[in-house]
């Protein structure tokens, strides 16, 4: 068993504002903070527990009774100079780095080319995260997680974070946070309680999210455009979806007829920063492709549908999935006017100095085929 046994004591002051406050509040004294709470956590593996309750409830004051190394502080020692992707485990591998940021919902590469102190507050809780994920700390215990950000991020943050933490075994985490709409999003193997003082194991599972894809028009763009990491025109003859949660769109992508090498180009795909790490970017890239291979796309065409993109763990994720082949991998330039060596064929980069690599959308079937 593991007692969790706080007890904090200060001075029973008896200034004269502090004797009004006891009179006009009926507050005896406000000296001290005990806690005593039996916990089997010493008797079980678990990765994630999470302290929560309201401020003042003496969350912190556990939190320091676990581990030996402090309260971890996400915003410590970032340098002002540095763009994010160097500040990162600055000798460490480069696809570790852009797959942690990724991992925890950081994937606008715009802002893995701003210096920390530049980044929004949800942007810095994930890129703290991030690092958090690579420094190899085996035991940590996260304050006000989550406290500075807005609900939405909180939410999506928490649920991504968990996920990239759990793949390590033996990782520890104790997150303490006055908000209890991040629980089910961290899916806790357990909790304490400091409103309630109770303890209890972790049985909360992710909501799902509810999407919704819809036709639209090319007007919609101008709100993904900042998170885009290119300066194109856009697509001719191009058709328009839009992924939405609860009415809000949350993912962008464009589809045009390629029908003369027997496709369909997705372009411009964007999942909105809020919404980044929970999946859905993959699962409305991979309906939309699906839609237009069942034959309901432009023209009626039964055609699968092309997917180019630069960012490696975009690339990582279709690689592994059954219901992608790799087509094309421009990587590096030839010294000649061949634009770009590819493993399969030969493309361009669209007017932009980039490694590209291609995929076809084949859907299930074909792959059971």
């Amino acid at each position: 068993m593991k007692t969790i046994s706080v007890h904090k004591r200060c001075a029973n002051y008896e200034t004269y504002r502090a004797a009004r406050v006891k009179s006009l509040f009926n507050a005896e004294r406000g000296d001290r903070l005990d806690i005593e709470l039996e916990t089997d956590i010493d008797e079980f593996d678990w990765q994630i527990g999470v302290v929560v309750g309201p401020s003042g409830s003496g969350k912190t004051s556990i939190g320091e009774t676990f581990f030996d190394g402090g309260i971890y502080d996400l915003k410590k020692a970032w340098a002002n100079d540095k763009p994010i992707i160097d500040a990162i485990t600055p000798d460490g591998d480069f696809n570790a780095v852009t797959s942690a940021l990724s991992a925890v919902g950081l994937g606008s590469v715009p802002s893995w080319l701003r210096p920390f102190r530049l980044l929004s507050n949800g942007e810095q809780f994930r890129a703290g995260l991030a690092r958090l994920l690579l420094e190899g700390e085996k035991e940590v215990v996260l304050d006000e997680f989550t406290s500075v950000v807005d609900r939405q991020v909180a939410k999506i943050g928490a649920g991504a974070f968990q996920k990239a933490w759990r793949r390590n075994k033996g990782r520890k985490a104790v997150i303490l946070s006055p908000h209890y709409d991040i629980l089910e999003w961290l899916e806790p193997d357990w909790i304490i309680d400091t409103k309630e003082i109770v303890y209890k194991r972790g049985c909360l599972r992710r909501p799902k999210i509810e999407l919704e894809i819809v036709r639209a028009n090319g007007s919609y763009w101008r709100y993904f455009k900042p998170h885009y990491y290119l300066d194109l025109p856009m697509p001719v003859a191009a058709q328009y979806f839009v992924g939405l949660v609860d009415g809000e769109p949350v993912a962008h992508l464009a589809v045009a007829p390629m029908f003369q090498n027997g496709y369909y180009r997705a372009t411009r795909l964007v999942v909105l920063p809020e919404w980044q790490g929970c999946g859905v970017g993959t699962r409305f890239l991979n309906a939309v492709c699906q839609w237009h291979l069942d034959g309901n796309g432009r023209c009626g065409r039964i055609l699968p549908v092309l997917f180019h993109t630069s960012h490696p763990q975009m690339a990582a994720a279709l690689r592994k999935s059954p219901l992608w082949i790799q087509k094309s991998a421009v990587l590096y330039q030839k010294a000649s006017r061949t634009p770009f060596q590819m493993t399969q064929g030969r493309g361009h980069f669209g007017g932009h100095f980039r490694a590209v690599q291609g995929f076809a959308y084949i859907g299930a079937e074909a792959q059971d085929a």
